[in-house]
């Protein structure tokens, strides 16, 4: 591990590193912690860091309990219960993780209930809600949140919801949405939220393979000057749900639209406009009903369910490799204990702070650090509807300034999409109350973190660069803001209780520097449990490559300095904007055109999204390729998926070059795609003519639309 550096207020101090001719930072510098957080810091040294790491691998129950007692558990764990037991090991049985096995508690009690009567913050704003439009606008306070959540929770109990039962969430980013997460919780209902951008048939692909029983939704959101009809499209999944045998026997409707800033309705100009504005969603009784309607006489008051320490808090979908989306199922206390302490430590908060995450509730990073990790810390936060580049491309840093942020994490794909702008649309704003940046997921190119940490930061703000997983829970490798040392472009050294190593395709252990999969030898409380209604899948996917460890399914690479940095996946799947997905899932909707016979998936370098989906055709018998074909297929996969995946390059081509095993051989696609010539070796082609189809197929690359 690296060692300590003389801290300084710059944050810049330099080991190995220059400036160039033009002035920038050398992508080879190290960036210590300015002394001035150093010196408040939860972890104040890397020689604190090192003393407490090793406690946390080497006794796990020593470290963590200090840390479980500041919750509230209403039965402790009972006596001669293994704290924490696990086997990572398919040849030895079963793969199992348990923490805590036996005491009962609520997440949502908490987040909200020992926050409010313990901690006594009932009057601290949780959330301050930023709308698409600026004139939309509004907070709530913690003491607030909790009987909403208790007046949802009523309702969702009315309607027959109890411990155990899904419910599926299709929401905007409002505060209805953290409600329903909490309100599931504290009914002991297990929450599957489903991202607002996905499709109809993701939408229904989710709610199908969780049999969820209740879906909540919205009439729709505003991204930019753009509606999204949520409504519309959860009527389209529920219509497909109930062809396949599973009616969903509720669905209940946030009405977002109609209480928009009537000053925004009355500036608009277009009638068109006006009447987006004044937009009613379809109704179908006695289906649907109306949120506002349906809580407006509960109680404000709801007693938790108390709940095993290893029963399920959540699913939450993310692609495989064989394109049919899998559950990661986390548990309640374990998940509680990792998403509140990674929050404290790698955010380095503090009451007083104004924490801002910009990721939606969709995905992990929502749930763990939107929702979970900052309300059980008492944190105050901003949940944001809108996009960076709406009314204007200085909207994140005019959201800042409003609200005094001062801890702030984002992801690189927006960092790069603002970097293009320049440094005027931020330095037009007073971003002074920064303290700490964060950067989630995906890989951050230094030349996105310099100008991140430079011009964003004003050099003076740590950097955590944080790499973790739907399935980690919370962050596994990061910076601690106060105590590392860091390198653009390296996610650092792992988080208290994770054990990182570096493996070759053999699994042979790489010590020292060195480049091959990302592996996890022991748990944290926070990593996922199963895959939801399918144990051998889970068993399958992330521990039979390499018996005994947890496989990312990334690549790493690990320097002189010990240092860490993530190189990306390393099987079918592809990061496009930090969202994960399969080839599978591309080529299936694809192949669904009656022009195409067979088709592949792969990723290429893109300057903006990290990484850009660059797919090929083969096309049957009497098919022409031409725009309006690739247009048709564009919009297949935006159907399919959802806007998100739409492919940035759709070539034919005369032929895939496959293993004789049948397997599509996506490195010589990917060098391909990156205009490569030098496929390296082609031996194993199932074609004896191999080197002959090559050169065809890659001829055929200036046939790309």
């Amino acid at each position: 591990m690296a060692q300590d550096k003389n801290q300084n207020d710059s944050s810049s101090g330099v080991s190995n590193g220059h400036a160039d001719s033009s002035g920038k930072e050398s992508q080879e510098q190290v960036f210590n912690p300015p002394k001035s957080v150093a010196e408040n810091a939860h972890v104040k040294s890397m020689d604190e860091y090192r003393s407490r790491y090793k406690v946390s691998v080497d006794d796990p129950e020593k470290f963590w309990k200090p840390i479980v007692d500041e919750f509230y558990f209403e039965k402790p764990q009972p006596e001669g219960t293994p704290y924490f037991e696990y086997n990572f090991d398919v040849t030895k049985g079963p793969i199992n993780i348990s923490w805590l096995k036996g005491a009962k508690t609520n997440i949502c009690y908490n987040a909200l209930d020992r926050i409010i009567d313990t901690k006594g913050l009932g009057k601290n704003v949780a959330f301050y809600w930023e709308g698409n439009d600026p004139d939309d606008s509004s907070e709530i306070t913690y003491e607030d949140l909790r009987k909403q959540v208790c007046k949802f929770a009523n309702a969702l109990k009315s309607l027959g919801v109890k411990k155990g039962d899904r419910v599926a969430i299709y929401m905007p980013m409002v505060v209805e949405l953290a409600v329903s997460l909490l309100a599931c919780a504290r009914l002991g209902a297990i929450h599957s939220v489903v991202f607002g951008g996905y499709s109809a048939d993701s939408l229904a692909d989710r709610i199908l393979d969780a049999q969820a029983s209740v879906l909540v939704t919205a009439d729709g959101a505003w991204r930019g000057d753009k509606i999204i009809h949520l409504k519309e499209i959860s009527d389209k999944a529920l219509e497909r749900c109930k062809a396949e045998k599973h009616e969903v026997q509720h669905c209940i409707v946030v009405q977002h639209l109609s209480r928009l800033s009537q000053a925004k309705k009355d500036s608009v100009g277009s009638p068109n406009k006006r009447k987006n504005y004044d937009y009613k969603a379809p109704f179908q009784g006695p289906r649907d009903k109306y949120y506002q309607q349906l809580i407006e006489n509960e109680p404000e008051t709801c007693t938790p369910e108390w709940v095993d320490a290893e029963d399920p808090l959540f699913m939450l979908y993310t692609s495989g490799s064989t394109g049919k989306p899998k559950g990661v199922q986390h548990s309640t206390a374990g998940y509680m204990i990792y998403a509140a302490t990674t929050f404290k430590y790698v955010f380095d908060y503090k009451p007083g702070d104004i924490y801002w995450c910009t990721a939606d509730v969709g995905w992990i990073t929502g749930h763990s650090y939107v929702v979970y990790g900052p309300l059980t810390t008492g944190a105050t936060s901003v949940i944001f509807e809108g996009t960076p580049f709406y009314p204007d491309n200085s909207r994140l840093w005019a959201v800042i300034e409003k609200y005094k942020v001062s801890k702030f994490y984002t992801a690189p794909t927006a960092i790069r999409s603002l970097m293009k702008f320049g440094d005027a649309p931020v330095q037009k704003h007073n971003i002074n109350s920064l303290e700490i940046l964060g950067s989630v997921g995906e890989p951050i190119n230094p030349e996105a973190w310099l100008w991140y940490h430079r011009v964003v930061g004003n050099s003076k703000c740590p950097i955590v660069d944080t790499f973790w997983q739907t399935e980690t829970g919370g962050h596994v490798i990061t910076p601690l803001p106060g105590a590392t040392p860091t390198k653009p472009g390296s996610a650092t050294f792992p988080f208290f209780g994770v054990v990182p190593e570096v493996l070759t395709e053999e699994g042979k252990l790489i010590e020292g520097p060195g480049e091959g999969y990302l592996v996890f030898k022991q748990p944290w409380p926070g990593i996922m449990r199963t895959v939801y209604g399918n144990h051998e899948r889970f068993e399958t996917t992330y521990f039979k490559k390499f018996p005994g460890y947890y496989c990312t399914g990334d690549g790493a690479r690990r320097d002189e300095d010990g240092y860490i940095f993530i190189t990306g996946r390393v099987d079918d799947l592809l990061n496009v904007s930090g969202h994960l997905l399969s080839t599978a899932q591309v080529e299936s909707a694809l192949n669904e055109h009656t022009s195409v016979s067979e088709s592949a998936a792969v990723a290429v370098n893109h300057e903006v999204k990290g990484e850009a989906l660059y797919c090929f055709v083969t096309l049957n018998e009497g098919a022409d390729f031409n725009s309006s074909l690739v247009s048709e297929l564009k919009i297949k996969v935006r159907e399919k998926i959802g806007a998100f995946a739409t492919p940035e390059v759709i070539q034919l081509a005369p032929a895939l070059p496959k293993t004789r095993s049948g397997k599509i051989m996506r490195r010589v696609l990917r060098k391909i795609a990156a205009g490569e010539s030098d496929f390296g070796d082609t031996s194993t082609l199932a074609d004896e003519s191999s080197t002959d189809i090559v050169d065809r197929f890659y001829w055929g690359s200036t046939k790309n639309i």
